[in-house]
């Protein structure tokens, strides 16, 4: 599982930078490229980008390595992989339009399986 520091660290790097709405998802007993999903949102696209370099430059800061960043170009869905941590930082309306929190809340609670269980559930 994740380290309780490393999660503590960056909800708290997602906070200094005025994220909304930061829901975590302990996704660890149903997904093999995750233990957490942390979730949260800007005001805009530039506030998306700025939460995002500043929790990218402190993971690096913090030698945690940063695996994988998307969508820093638009910033309406920022993901950031830490390992057996993600980070979605989305605009509001994009949330809610693909309804995340309902999926991680889906998948926290076993009622799906990865990526192959959203193909077999038609979602």
């Amino acid at each position: 599982m994740a380290d309780n520091v490393k999660i503590e660290a960056i909800v708290e790097w997602l906070t200094e930078k005025k994220a909304d709405n930061i829901k975590l998802y302990d996704v660890q007993k149903h997904s093999g490229y995750t233990d957490v999903i942390i979730v949260c949102e800007g005001s805009a696209d530039i506030h998306n980008k700025a939460i995002a370099n500043y929790l990218i430059d402190n993971a690096k800061g913090h030698h945690l390595t940063v695996i994988s960043k998307e969508g820093l170009d638009n910033g309406h869905w920022i993901l950031i992989d830490v390992g057996d941590v993600i980070v979605h930082v989305f605009l509001p309306h994009v949330r809610e339009h693909y309804k995340i929190d309902e999926l991680f809340d889906r998948v926290r609670a076993g009622q799906i399986e990865e990526t192959a269980g959203l193909e077999e559930s038609g979602e």
